[in-house]
């Protein structure tokens, strides 16, 4: 991509918020001082752009007004540098990069850190939600949020890594999931099955599904991602019969909801280890037995660092891990109406968005 002539024009696909996705032709932005201007290879449609986003514009996370600012949606992107503004260092033309979704103030305690997702700066805007995303031949970026995509793993890979993977990778890092231990995920959408790959590369002796939907449960055996999938319909009885009577080591709960994270600390053993990385809803618990008796130990993450998620690229390359096979469907960027309604309901797994002459790279 380093000789290819960057248009003057390029399509980006905004959201209505009538659950419709629009396309429209806008400027190619250039890249001012440290900042790259990536052609498109993949970009991924996350769950949370379909409830604050698709279907209607919401207030998100205390946010003043809508989340949303009427920008390019899109914030699992990762594309190939075409053009990089003055004072760029780590990356050029030609280089292949999954982008961070959040640009922080880069001067706060958490941006030090490299958890951009928890900036407490004015300056602080997410891709596809305050500035533009990647579901678009483009994407300006910063450079700071970029992280490099090995040469071993594709653009549908990194688009995945962006959010869902990273997501699923640091909350599996805070309960130190290792080979002695078990693993319960429960909610079997893309961070589920995300959770289910990375805990089989940081050792995870036996992994344990929980979904309510038969659709997802099967679309996760076809993967071989687990020991055994079990439904909601009395699942404590299931999951004690795998593990006899004892529960799991750790567990991550993905599915947002209360149901979901009641099954999740109320199948750990003794002394386990839980992480919320599911969003919305409540938590709901019965305190003594369940949660003091049992010694249990609550962790919640909201995304991962930038640090982390370089990590994360080069375990999973590795581990011999592919995000891209839980992707069901793939569809070019003339198609994001489609892609988005597959995404709010009809899609088995993962959806993304590829640029035609990028999809296999």
């Amino acid at each position: 991509m380093s000789g290819t002539a960057v248009p003057a024009t390029m399509r980006g696909v905004y959201l209505p918020g009538d659950s419709t996705a629009v396309i429209k032709e806008i400027p190619v932005p250039e890249p001012g001082p440290g900042q790259l201007l990536l052609r498109v290879g993949a970009s991924g449609i996350c769950g949370s752009d379909i409830g604050y986003i698709y279907r209607e514009h919401k207030t998100h996370r205390g946010v003043d007004g809508p989340a949303y600012r009427g920008v390019v949606t899109g914030h699992e992107p990762s594309g190939v540098v075409v053009a990089a503004g003055p004072g760029c260092r780590e990356y050029g033309v030609g280089d292949r990069v999954i982008v961070y979704h959040i640009a922080g103030c880069m001067t706060c305690d958490n941006c030090r850190r490299g958890y951009q997702i928890s900036c407490t700066g004015a300056a602080r805007a997410a891709y596809g939600w305050q500035r533009d995303g990647g579901n678009a031949d483009y994407i300006l970026v910063e450079e700071t949020t970029c992280v490099r995509l090995p040469d071993e793993l594709s653009y549908v890979d990194g688009a995945l890594i962006a959010c869902g993977f990273g997501t699923a990778y640091e909350g599996l890092r805070r309960v130190a999931v290792s080979g002695e231990d078990d693993l319960l995920v429960v909610g079997l959408g893309p961070v589920g099955l995300a959770a289910a790959m990375i805990g089989r590369g940081m050792g995870a002796r036996r992994i344990i599904g929980v979904e309510p939907s038969a659709r997802r449960r099967a679309w996760a055996d076809g993967l071989d991602l687990f020991d055994a999938t079990v439904g909601v319909d009395a699942p404590g009885e299931a999951i004690a019969e795998l593990t006899a009577g004892r529960g799991t080591s750790t567990a991550i709960d993905c599915s947002g909801s209360r149901a979901g994270r009641g099954t999740a600390v109320e199948n750990t053993a003794e002394w386990g280890r839980v992480s919320l990385v599911g969003e919305g809803g409540t938590l709901e618990t019965e305190v003594s037995d369940t949660l003091l008796h049992k010694q249990l130990t609550l962790h919640a993450s909201w995304v991962t660092s930038v640090p982390a998620m370089a990590r994360l690229a080069g375990n999973l390359v590795r581990w011999g891990v592919r995000p891209e096979v839980v992707v069901s469907e793939r569809l070019p960027l003339a198609e994001a109406d489609a892609a988005y309604r597959l995404a709010a309901g009809a899609g088995t797994g993962k959806v993304c968005l590829v640029a035609d002459d990028m999809a296999g790279s």
